[in-house]
């Protein structure tokens, strides 16, 4: 019984008018009333379904269990499996049939439908299509393709799967095979949105203009922001091919000169002292004492010979501190550097560099064509030319070449970047040649520890060596009296004392020797001529850039 009082009855006064507009208002009430608790019924029924929705398809996936993000705490080093994943480069035509395991970055997500979707996983250079069918048989439900689907680009992937061939040839893949997906984990989940799309910088400048003569408009990422998000930008199949090259070029280095007989050293980087030889360097301080980052290990490999190791060499970091904003220069590079005791003549230096580079071309054409491939569909290029025995030039040859087409040098100058890159289009016209030595150059453009002729003091016992027109090594014949040195350090303006125990060096027996120093990145720069070093650098450092 409810316990809210009766309605008052009517008044027996009140108007046929009055009791209409009640009973009218009471009939839309309920009218209402009925059409409201209709909509909280649906709404009711909705809500209860989308509930029970959610957990009867998780419970009708009977392979759930073949997907899905890995939790943190299972890839921290927690148990050894046994397992082993395939490298996806190893995917070939024998693989056909065979169950593998395979781990990369998801690169392309494609649904095709509710029940079929393609991913493409990169590694490295390499790159498979992975194909997710709905299939009982195959242990794939839909849900299972709508999770693939739903992975962010980048993230790391594990795929279990069999190797098939494909009907016809894939364009979009460097594996001529696909994997049909029995299991798809995902290890690590990328950002949805990334800084930069790895499609945009990997194109081309011919797809570039292709797309602008269709009236398209494609995005172009440009050098700073390529650096900004390195990590991302090194993903490209180019940069991929760029260190893989240079770690062919260093390797090489290292393997040529172990077969002449050198020792590899490590020199410090650390400097006593405010200069370095008159070097322009970073300077900090170092444990209350003025010091500075080395600028070469020039001095340091000098010291080794007269240390009675005959032929040295060094693979390490070099710093300058000059503001040089070009395409060519950086702060910090890697230096690759030799030093030899000579026994008559410092063209025996040069006799090195010739079998080192000509080893080194060589090794690079014959074993690293994919690699040189991928770069040229980026960044097009002409192979190297150069010579079996390579070509040697005096300064005053080369001098003579550029004044006879038209290019006024300074007398006892040194070549600036445009005659060095005129002179080199000079030489392959008349040699054939990309790759040349120019020797005996001025002694006052030289450094104070270069021998001068013997012959012509105004000239020194100096070479340096091109590729392309732009120049890789310097070096030369070094003086190796103390009172000569000494002579020569004070004519270039450099307290001597500030070198001391360098000079002193060659007071206790020092054979006559020279050497050289090329940088790492400049070598890969020119010999896929691509236009700037900071693309053969991978974290460079110029004078504006410290990070990442």
């Amino acid at each position: 019984m409810s316990s809210e009082p009766a309605p008052a009855p009517a008044p027996a006064s009140a108007s046929t008018e009055e009791i209409e507009a009640d009973l009218s208002t009471a009939t839309i009430s309920k009218k209402q009333l009925k059409k409201d608790a209709r909509k909280a019924e649906k709404a009711g029924k909705a809500s209860q379904r989308q509930q029970q929705q959610q957990p009867q398809a998780e419970e009708a996936d009977p392979f759930a269990a073949n997907y899905g993000d890995v939790p943190v705490e299972e890839i921290q080093s927690k148990v050894i499996s046994g397992r082993t994943w395939t490298d996806i480069g190893d995917l070939d035509e024998a693989a056909a049939g065979r169950s593998v395991l395979i781990r990369g970055s998801a690169q392309t997500l494609r649904p095709v439908s509710k029940k079929m979707a393609f991913v493409v996983l990169r590694q490295s250079m390499s790159t498979v299509q992975c194909v997710l069918v709905a299939s009982a048989d195959a242990g794939v439900s839909t849900q299972m393709v709508r999770f693939a689907t739903s992975l962010s680009k980048e993230s790391i992937v594990d795929v279990e799967g069999v190797v098939t061939l494909p009907k016809e040839p894939l364009k979009a893949t460097t594996q001529q095979v696909e994997i049909q997906v029995r299991k798809v984990y995902c290890i690590n989940r990328a950002i949805p949105t990334l800084p930069i799309n790895l499609e945009d910088a990997a194109r081309s400048e011919a797809e570039f203009e292709k797309a602008e003569q269709n009236g398209e408009k494609l995005v172009r990422v440009l050098q700073d922001t390529r650096l900004n998000y390195r990590a991302i930008d090194l993903r490209t199949p180019a940069n991929q091919a760029i260190f893989r090259i240079q770690c062919h070029v260093e390797n090489k280095f290292r393997e040529f000169l172990f077969s002449e007989n050198f020792i590899g050293i490590h020199s410090p980087k650390l400097i006593g002292g405010s200069s370095e030889g008159g070097a322009s360097v970073f300077k900090l301080e170092y444990n209350g004492q003025p010091a500075c980052l080395a600028q070469s290990p020039q001095l340091y490999k000098q010291m080794s010979i007269c240390g009675g190791f005959g032929r040295v060499f060094e693979v390490g970091p070099v710093f300058r501190a000059e503001k040089s904003n070009t395409h060519r220069h950086l702060c910090e590079f890697i230096g690759l550097d030799a030093e030899m005791e000579i026994k008559e003549h410092y063209f025996e230096v040069c006799d090195i560099i010739d079998g080192l580079f000509v080893a080194i071309f060589k090794h690079l054409n014959e074993n690293c064509q994919k690699e040189l491939e991928t770069i040229n569909r980026q960044y097009p290029f002409e192979p190297l030319k150069y010579l079996e025995k390579t070509l040697k030039l005096t300064y005053e040859e080369g001098i003579k070449m550029l004044k006879e087409a038209g290019t006024e040098i300074e007398p006892m100058g040194d070549l600036n970047t445009e005659a060095e890159k005129k002179l080199g289009r000079l030489v392959k016209e008349k040699y054939g040649t990309e790759f040349f030595i120019l020797y005996q150059y001025p002694l006052a453009v030289r450094p104070f520890y270069t021998m001068p002729c013997y012959d012509d003091p105004a000239y020194s016992n100096s070479f340096d060596v091109f590729i392309r027109g732009e120049e890789i090594i310097s070096g030369a014949q070094r003086i190796h009296t103390p009172e000569l040195l000494r002579k020569r350090a004070i004519e270039c303006g450099i307290d001597a004392s500030t070198i001391a125990s360098y000079i002193e060096s060659f007071s206790y027996g020092a054979p006559p020797h020279g050497g050289f120093g090329v940088g790492l990145e400049r070598v890969v720069m020119l010999f896929c001529a691509l236009n700037n070093i900071r693309k053969t650098s991978l974290f460079p450092r110029d004078p504006q850039r410290l990070a990442p």
